[in-house]
This record gives structure tokens, sequence and C-alpha cells, in this order.
């Protein structure tokens, strides 16, 4: 047993990747790496099989007294700095059982006859209780638990990220709350908004999908073959194993101050009803709701790569970068560009996991454990576009020339205003005469003050269309950007 080490690739190996998230863009996401590896399910693996373990203990059986406390520190130890070295032993047992739930049990408990010595080894409490590792279970109780571990701390890794974009976006709706931007509904120029009205409204949405990819509760069965608990009650038929699986399930899983004597836990959901898998219900829930977040990000992405083309945005430069191999003077949206990509391939991957994962013919096929391999990706994809769009929005410069030029060149949005005071004082035809006045031509701001000098409406409501212009003429958006 050693120390937790970093499970990436080696230079070369990063090379020769298949997938580039392993590849390219590896050290970018060395936070999913422990977690959604084959050495980080080993490890979950590993944890719930021991909090099992040290939980029988506690049931008052009589052939598995209670734990000393320096055994439980033992268990404890072991799943708290679980390495990917341990998890290459446990492979190599697998050679020979060619079954890898069963490798991690030996590995656990020892094996003579695989000449696996196990973590047991030199404590004869834990080896006299041998058999009680994997007591009553089967693969799923262990893979479901290891599952729902692992999407636990996937998603606070995916949620930093959301967390951050959301923060960002929301100090530029405040510094940009009070600067005009012409609107573009249809590509064409509407009235006029302010940036930080704009960036406001994406953050009131992120805020939104990340709480209901938050809220999704993390599921876990612990109910044996075909969810009855039939080995159990064969065993010890007068335990209340439904009410022991909730608390294994459910009690919180150790802290580095959790007393030795204190129950422990998963810190997941107890799912009480399945077959012999956990129906995956909950995680095409949160998947879906990760979805969701991907498609308000990839809104924003084209969105934002819009306004820089506009010139409504300039880019920070970085010394060195090239922007193309043979215009020089480029400086392309590429961290906007590169989001939109990453968030495509995670939701098509995302939505495959929630359409197929939920469906297992009878009481269980294999067709979602190869699948689940690939949740890490998914998510992977999801939190590598994260950190380009925080990059971006990093490098964003505003422009208040270009967008004050753009505002000056579109006069015609003050026919809105207008024609609705024209409708207020019951003026005939108001939106007509705007309409022809406006449609399909340029407008000047002499041609608007001239037609509103000619209207038959109080001298007080005459002043204040005088007034307009298209900078000014951004209603509440101020107020609604600064308060987001």
């Amino acid at each position: 047993m050693h120390a937790h080490a970093d499970a990436s690739l080696a230079p070369d190996a990063a090379l020769t990747a298949l997938s580039p998230l392993d590849g390219r863009y590896a050290p970018k996401l060395a936070a999913l790496r422990p977690i959604f590896s084959e050495y980080g399910f080993m490890h979950r693996r590993v944890q719930v099989e021991l909090t099992w373990f040290e939980r029988l203990s506690d049931l008052g059986l009589p052939e598995f007294p209670p734990l000393s406390a320096a055994a439980r520190a033992h268990l404890r130890r072991v799943a708290r700095d679980f390495s990917p070295a341990d998890a290459a032993a446990i492979k190599a047992i697998e050679k020979t059982t060619n079954h890898d739930v069963k490798a991690v049990e030996y590995w656990i408990r020892g094996n003579p006859e695989l000449g696996v010595p196990g973590v047991f080894a030199g404590w004869p409490e834990l080896q006299r209780a041998g058999e009680f590792v994997h007591f009553a279970c089967t693969s799923e109780d262990i893979n479901n638990t290891s599952h729902a571990l692992q999407l636990q701390a996937g998603r606070a890794v995916l949620l930093q990220g959301l967390d951050a974009i959301i923060e960002r976006l929301r100090a530029f709706a405040h510094a940009w709350a009070e600067q005009p931007m012409l609107s573009r509904t249809h590509g064409q120029t509407a009235s006029p908004t302010t940036v930080g009205k704009e960036l406001a409204n994406v953050v009131v949405r992120l805020q939104a999908a990340r709480e209901r990819v938050a809220g999704v509760p993390l599921r876990a069965k612990m109910n044996g073959a075909v969810g009855n608990y039939n080995a159990h009650l064969a065993a010890y038929p007068e335990v209340d194993w439904e009410a022991f699986a909730r608390s294994v399930v459910e009690t919180p899983a150790p802290g580095a101050d959790t007393p030795a004597d204190a129950p422990i836990g998963l810190g997941l959901t107890f799912q009480p009803y399945s077959i012999q898998i956990e129906p995956h219900d909950y995680m095409a829930e949160l998947f879906d709701a990760v979805a969701r977040s991907n498609t308000i990000l990839i809104d924003l992405a084209r969105d934002v790569w819009g306004y820089i083309s506009l010139g409504y945005f300039k880019q920070k430069l970085k010394a060195g970068e090239i922007g193309s191999s043979t215009m020089p003077h480029k400086v392309n949206p590429i961290d906007f560009e590169n989001a939109e990509g990453n968030l495509g391939l995670a939701n098509a991957l995302l939505r495959h996991l929630s359409d197929k994962l939920p469906i297992s013919r009878w009481q269980r096929d294999l067709t979602d454990s190869t699948v689940l391999r690939n949740m890490g990706v998914a998510l992977g994809y999801a939190v590598l576009a994260h950190q380009s769009l925080l990059t971006g929005l990093g490098k964003l410069e505003l422009d208040a020339q270009a967008l004050a030029a753009d505002l000056d060149a579109a006069w015609e949005v003050l026919a809105e205003p207008i024609q609705t005071v024209m409708r207020r004082y019951g003026v005939p035809g108001a939106y007509e005469r705007l309409k022809a006045a406006t449609r399909g031509q340029r407008v000047t701001p002499e041609a608007l003050r001239a037609l509103v000098a000619d209207l038959p409406i109080p001298e007080e409501a005459k002043a204040r269309l005088l007034a307009l212009t298209p900078d000014r003429y951004t209603g509440q958006a101020a107020q609604l950007a600064r308060r987001v």
C-alpha cells in the first residue's frame, strides 16, 4: 500500500492515446482521471466492499463480532490510500479470475491458492471474518454503488467549472449593466439592450440548470441478486436486511475526523426497488440535466462568437500565438469554437447514456456495463468545454466604440417607441405610418425627429420622444443586469 499517485498518462502515451481526452487534453482533465478511470472504479469498489464488511460486524451476528477500533482504522486507511499500484495488483488477480469484482474481493481478504496475501494479512480478527467480505452481495451491489460514488465526485468537478462560468458572467453582467448594445432579432436590428442584460439572461438560465444538476439524488441499491434479499434471509432470516442496507447506503461516508466507533456508510440515496441492477433512472435524469446546461453554454458560445465577429468584443492577444497560418492579422475565437464542439460531443454521449441505461432485458443484461465505463468520457468533454469557455471569457475586452457606432447607424429602432406613444394617444394608423417610414430603408435622426414634430400628441410626450436616441432606448435592461 502507498499513497495515491497521479494516474495521468506519460507524455509518450499521450501521443498515442486513442481518445483526445487522454491525449492532447490530458493535462486539462487530471481532476477527472482518478474518478472515472478503471483505477477510480476499483477505488470505489474497494470502498464499498470495506464499508459493507465493517457495518456487517455491527449487526450482532454470532459469527462476526464487532471489529476493534484498530481494525476499523486499518480498513478505512486501505480505502482512503488506495493507489494505482493497488489497482494494478487487482488487475493481475483478474487475469486468473476473469471477474473484476471477485478480483477485488480476493485482493481484500486474500486467496492462498492464487498466492494473494490480501489486505487482511497480519490482522487475525479480519482474517477470521474473511468469508464476510462480499457477504450476500451480487457484483452489481458493489458496482452500482461505485458508479454512484464516481458520479458524486465527478459531479463536484463539473459543478466547479459551471460555477466559475456563472460567476464570470455575473461579474460581466454587473460591469456592463449600462453598456448599450443593439439587439439583433432574426439577425436584424432590433430594440436596444445592454451587454450586461444579455449576459444576465445566461446567468439566470445557467443557475437554474446548475440547480437541476446538483439536485439529482444519486441512488444505490444493496439488495442482492434480483433485489429481494434472497441470500441474506437464507443466512440470517431474523435480520431486517432492507433497513440495514438503507443505513449502509445513506449513512455519510467517513471523513478525516470521523471517530473509529462511529457508523459509516456511502452517503448516497437508497434505492429500495430494483432488478439485479439499479434501474439507472437517476443517471438518465443527471445526464439530461448536464446536457441541458451544455445546450445553454452552446447558445452562449455561439452568441459571443457572433459578437466578436461584429466587433463588439476584442480578444486579448497572447504573445507567440498564431491565429492563421497564412493570415497574420487574425485573432480567431478558438476557445468558443472548441467549447461548442466539445459540448456537442458531450451531449451526444450524455443523451445515449440517458436513453440506454434505464433499459435492461428482464432482470438484467450486460449492455449497461460497457456503456457505464464511458461516463467519464461524456462528462470529460463537458469539463473540457467549461475550461475553454473560461479561457475565452477571460480574453474578452469590450469595444464601446464599435457598440456605439452600431447603435448610431440604427435609428430605425426608435420606430417602436414612437408608434407605441402614438397608440397611447389614439393617433390612427400609428404602426402603419412608422412601417412606411422605416421598413427596408435607411432612417436618419432628422427624418424621425421631423415625423415626431408633426405628431398630434402632448408636447411633454413629444419632447420625451425627441430626446430619445438608440443608446438611451434600453428600457429596464441596466436594472435587470445589476439585479442578477
